[in-house]
């Protein structure tokens, strides 16, 4: 049973190569009737028999004009896709907790087309629809139309993108014709970050033992020097000691000038994320690093077998390190 599976699954595949764009044809449309209309088949041949059994020419009559409606039925329900061309937008990356947008661009170069449902599935079964998304476009004659579906969440990686199929029962819903089609493109999915996300570790403390200096540091409490008074200064800043030493013609007040916070190297580690949880830990560094591009501070990301990015910011640096906690080895985290 298992050998018939896999050599099922390798026809079934080869018949289908990965590829961004789908052209439906005669190879690759695929056509069954529906319940209503197997329903309609056996009252087809229920008054077929009738007809033989009673002799009713009427009979007969009816009987292969319903047949000869099915028949059209069944041939505009197969050629409502044929020549029907699919191309896929590369998607974008995402996180493990949200569904993947998909944009699918559809052209129609001859005759109108009506009602075509697309399923997008991670296991795409031909006679079963499952739980399978589904979504429903027109298509005019002679024109394109964009359709927007949504991949459900996956884990964490570089993941490919389930076989999509399209499918229509236009105009009457006897017969159900269908194609699948297996996109060639891949998706980077990061760690879904953490909610509530943690505190961001303490910044580089660049040589000074005492993280306390480097906190008063970044709120601007150290005192640089003294200077003159100018408009617009605190009272609470004026040094009343040195301003009352001095007398006289020309004496002015003295302020303490405060040093501005320093900008410091933020370095994430990923062994500042200990706990028994390794996907926690990811979701824990993901959620620094957006963090850190929210406010618009450079940071440098440190992970196993001395993988680093040095300090940075910007759309390019964030993807770079997301990718990079996408495709982390988890067995280098284990024996890291």
């Amino acid at each position: 049973m298992r050998w018939l599976r896999q050599r099922w699954a390798g026809w079934w595949q080869s018949r289908h190569p990965r590829c961004d764009t789908h052209q439906m044809g005669q190879r690759n449309i695929y056509i069954v009737p529906t319940r209503p209309g197997l329903a309609y088949c056996l009252t087809l041949a229920l008054l077929l028999l009738a007809s033989i059994n009673e002799q009713l020419s009427l009979g007969y009559a009816l009987t292969f004009l319903l047949a000869g409606a099915g028949f059209a039925s069944m041939h505009t329900t197969h050629a409502n896709l044929r020549r029907l061309s699919l191309d896929l937008k590369p998607p974008s990356d995402a996180f493990a907790d949200h569904p993947v947008p998909l944009l699918v661009r559809l052209h129609n170069p001859v005759g109108a087309k009506w009602g075509l449902g697309l399923r997008c599935q991670t296991e795409p079964r031909l006679f079963a629809h499952g739980d399978a998304a589904l979504a429903w476009v027109d298509v005019p004659a002679q024109a394109h139309a964009e359709l927007h579906l949504q991949m459900p969440p996956q884990q964490r990686g570089l993941r490919e993108l389930p076989a999509i199929h399209i499918e229509t029962r236009f105009p009457f819903g006897l017969f159900r014709a269908w194609s699948i089609w297996r996109p060639a493109s891949t998706v980077c999915v990061y760690p879904a970050p953490e909610q509530p996300a943690a505190a961001l570790p303490l910044y580089a403390d660049q040589g000074d033992p005492s993280s306390a200096a480097v906190a008063r540091m970044q709120a601007g409490e150290d005192v640089e020097g003294l200077r003159p008074f100018r408009r617009g200064d605190s009272p609470g800043r004026i040094a009343w000691k040195k301003s009352i030493t001095q007398t006289g013609a020309g004496a002015q007040l003295w302020v303490r000038d405060r040093q501005a916070p320093a900008r410091q190297q933020l370095w994430l580690d990923w062994r500042q994320t200990s706990g028994p949880v390794l996907e926690a830990r990811l979701s824990r560094l993901c959620a620094w690093v957006l963090a850190c591009e929210r406010n618009q501070h450079p940071y440098g990301l440190k992970l196993p077998s001395g993988l680093e990015f040095a300090p940075g910011s910007g759309a390019a640096h964030q993807q770079q390190c997301l990718r990079a906690l996408a495709g982390l080895d988890l067995e280098a985290m284990r024996h890291g």
